[in-house]
């Protein structure tokens, strides 16, 4: 079988096969550099809690890869239609789907599968005030927009309130399918630890990859721009491996 397109940046997928609730294998393809999956009809639904286990750790391994933005129109990689963005609404808060017309399926973002099982939870006033302090900018969890954290008390573009991985949750979901998994939910030191920590390791590879280029020389904690998704999988896959 050809291997599927990426929706935004045309690449081909990687394929991985995850367990369904029904005992058998599903395929899913993933691009890492658009950071989003193609998910078959009705595939979201059929996923096993476990499987959700292995999709961290691909996530956890593929945390530090360069990424593209997405683009505005984007295809299905079934019958090439225009994919028709929206919106849906779970428990965790509002997230955006890009669906076929056809009916083949949906292009889902990291952070939206995230939204839409559970995983996440809005940031406290204390949390967003302490990252106010620590970085300058975060993305938005639902639709991947950097937002500066210091004015904006959401996401002027898809006005979706500030949300974070949260490891508490992940673990209650999961809770039978990684044994031994006991954490208290993130804290606001936690999670901006995490964030500086996770903006200090990129600064440092993009460095070794370009010698030449000051990336990120000059810049304070307050100018840095956290990825609330990539802190919240380091964080959760350590609970999850302990």
């Amino acid at each position: 079988m050809t291997t599927a397109a990426c929706p935004s940046c045309r690449q081909p997928m990687e394929v991985h096969r995850f367990m369904a609730r029904s005992g058998q294998m599903l395929e899913l393809d993933i691009c890492y550099a658009c950071q989003g999956l193609w998910l078959d009809q009705n595939e979201n639904l059929q996923l096993q809690p476990a499987a959700v286990v292995e999709l961290f750790r691909l996530l956890h391994e593929h945390r530090g890869d360069q990424r593209h933005p997405l683009q505005r129109q984007m295809d299905c990689p079934r019958c090439r239609k225009t994919l028709a963005q929206g919106f849906d609404v779970v428990r965790s808060g509002r997230y955006i789907t890009y669906r076929c017309a056809a009916r083949h399926g949906r292009f889902s973002t990291f952070a939206s599968f995230m939204v839409e099982k559970g995983f996440v939870r809005h940031m406290t006033p204390a949390e967003v005030q302490d990252l106010a302090k620590r970085v300058g900018a975060v993305y938005c969890t639902s639709c991947g927009a950097p937002v500066d954290i210091r004015k904006d008390h959401a996401c002027p573009y898809c006005r979706a309130a500030f949300s974070l991985l949260d490891p508490d949750a992940v673990r209650k979901a999961l809770d039978g399918y990684a044994p031994g998994a006991r954490s208290p939910a993130a804290s606001p030191v936690d999670i901006g630890d995490a964030l500086v920590a996770l903006e200090r390791d990129r600064s440092r590879a993009e460095r070794e990859r370009q010698q030449q280029m000051a990336f990120g020389q000059g810049r304070t904690q307050q100018e840095l721009t956290g990825d609330l998704l990539a802190a919240g999988v380091e964080m959760v896959w350590k609970v999850l491996t302990r």
